[in-house]
């Protein structure tokens, strides 16, 4: 399908206007050859892996966005999860991995790097183990290097032994960062069926199934559609929002469409990806909290705010889909409460609860998202927030995930400061009755009926 002079005209305008941008261009980087079994020769094969791969990666984004003209937010690099190319380790520490990868990725000039990860849905290896004993001081000691830990799917059920040890995990490396506002718990997060070509920060790793080297983008602009919304008539059918999500989406996934084409062959690299995903940031209009709101919402989190989300991210889907047809990734919209100035703002009013999002999780794209908890809640407490969660994800065959943050020596509404896209979070009340059996029982919650599909 040819992208036309109109159709970029029509783009610069909502560049302009209404905050759009490319989320993100993430190269995905094959590190199997980077095997050994000393763990300071894996640091140094994977530093001079990434740095020859990804040397042209940013420099040509921001030609990219000079010729274009529309902003590319962040330059990312996510590889294969490095729990994999620890299997022969014989350390019991990964972290000089981690602090390879953030050499390598501020030597390229990327902002993040993801996939200090492990997939340990079914079972743990050695290798998992030391992953996630090693995450808490992994993300202390770096600052740019986000882990995720893949706990269940659909076809596999959860494990809960593994879900357990990550919520020591997650309260450990709030502790190891409470002088930076527990950034450490920021970039990390727990998920049920991640997806191996996500290029979204903090789950992005570099899946068994890609090719060696792979640039997938993830396209944003939930002020565009916001900004449309607004100027629908406030008798205009559901029906007639809809479509004007749908069309809005169609024509952010050609701005992305446009610059995944152009960057893949500028890098000579396989194009992967478009992700669909509506990414808010703390600025002005650039939520996903006032697009629920623009549909009707009174606040988001109020009576509605589920069902117009659902509607969103359906939308979303069928504009993008027509758009691209290398649609992946995670892709419909996201409700980070750290990252959108509506659902700071919905969650310090006491419209928005954890609760509230979770049942929001089980219609938009990824799950509960830069939370603030305080920092005396329970590792039972943060197992059974990390369960649930999974098990909408099993049972709806979907992705959600968990990045919960302990603001350690915080209360409920003192607040967390990250800066920059990364926002600030309200500390967020959570339901402290969770009980000390359920988390300690172990074992694996089988997979579900539905997983039988062969």
């Amino acid at each position: 399908m040819q992208i036309t002079p109109l159709e970029i005209a029509e783009t610069l305008a909502m560049v302009n206007k209404q905050n759009l941008d490319i989320r993100t261009i993430t190269l995905g980087l094959n590190l199997r050859g980077c095997v050994d079994s000393d763990v300071n020769a894996v640091a140094r094969k994977v530093y001079d892996r990434m740095t020859s791969a990804a040397e042209s990666l940013v420099p040509t984004a921001q030609q990219l966005e000079r010729e274009f003209g529309i902003p590319i937010v962040n330059k990312r690099i996510s590889v294969t999860p490095i729990a994999e190319v620890c299997a022969a380790v014989t350390a019991a520490d990964l972290t000089p991995v981690a602090q390879a990868m953030d050499r390598a990725g501020k030597e390229v000039g990327v902002d993040f790097v993801g996939g200090f990860s492990a997939l340990v849905q079914k079972g743990a290896s050695a290798a998992d183990h030391k992953l996630m004993d090693s995450i808490p001081h992994a993300l202390a000691v770096t600052d740019n290097v986000c882990s995720s830990v893949n706990v269940g799917s659909t076809r596999a059920g959860i494990n809960m032994d593994a879900v357990l040890k990550m919520s020591h995990v997650i309260l450990e490396a709030a502790r190891a960062t409470a002088d930076r506002d527990c950034i450490g718990a920021g970039k990390l997060v727990v998920f049920c069926n991640a997806v191996e070509d996500n290029p979204f920060m903090a789950g992005a790793f570099h899946g068994s199934g890609e090719a060696d080297e792979v640039v997938n983008v993830g396209v944003s602009g939930p002020g565009v559609v916001r900004a449309v919304l607004a100027d629908l008539p406030k008798n205009a059918d559901l029906t007639t929002v809809a479509e004007a999500i749908k069309a809005t989406a169609f024509k952010i996934t050609r701005a992305g469409e446009l610059m995944a084409r152009e960057a893949s062959q500028r890098l000579g690299v396989q194009k992967g990806i478009l992700d669909l995903s509506l990414a808010p940031t703390p600025a002005p209009g650039d939520s996903v909290a006032e697009i629920l709101e623009a549909i009707g919402v009174g606040e988001c989190g109020g009576p509605g705010t589920t069902a117009a989300l659902a509607m969103l991210n359906d939308a979303v889907k069928k504009g993008g889909v027509m758009a691209s047809s290398s649609v992946g990734g995670l892709s419909g919209a996201f409700i980070p409460v750290s990252e959108d100035a509506g659902m700071i703002r919905a969650a310090e009013d006491g419209a928005l609860s954890l609760e509230k999002l979770e049942a929001m999780t089980c219609v938009c794209s990824v799950g509960l998202d830069m939370i603030a908890i305080p920092g005396d809640t329970t590792p039972e407490t943060i197992f059974g927030i990390i369960a649930d969660e999974c098990a909408i994800g099993m049972i709806n065959c979907k992705t959600t995930a968990v990045r919960l943050i302990p603001a350690i020596g915080k209360k409920v509404g003192d607040t967390l400061n990250f800066g920059g896209l990364l926002g600030y979070a309200p500390v967020m009340p959570v339901n402290n009755h969770a009980g000390t059996v359920f988390a300690h029982r172990g074992g694996r919650m089988p997979a579900p009926l539905n997983s039988l599909k062969n």
